[in-house]
């Protein structure tokens, strides 16, 4: 993967898809700060960068 890649920003939508979880879910993890995946605010867009969502999934594995 490319650093664009890496670095490409995703919508609420998006990312919620990615982690297979419902948008709903997401936005309530970062309301609620129950999950704390790094975001970006930009005005009123909420912008997920790829890198995050993968160490996020990475930190959630159980040995």
């Amino acid at each position: 993967m490319n650093n664009s890649e890496e670095n490409f920003l995703l919508d609420t939508k998006q990312a919620a898809a990615y982690l297979n979880i419902s948008p709903s879910t997401l936005e309530t993890w970062r309301v609620r700060k129950t999950c704390i995946i790094p975001y970006l605010k930009l005005g009123k867009s909420v912008r997920y960068r790829k890198q995050d969502l993968d160490s996020y999934i990475e930190s959630m594995v159980v040995n």
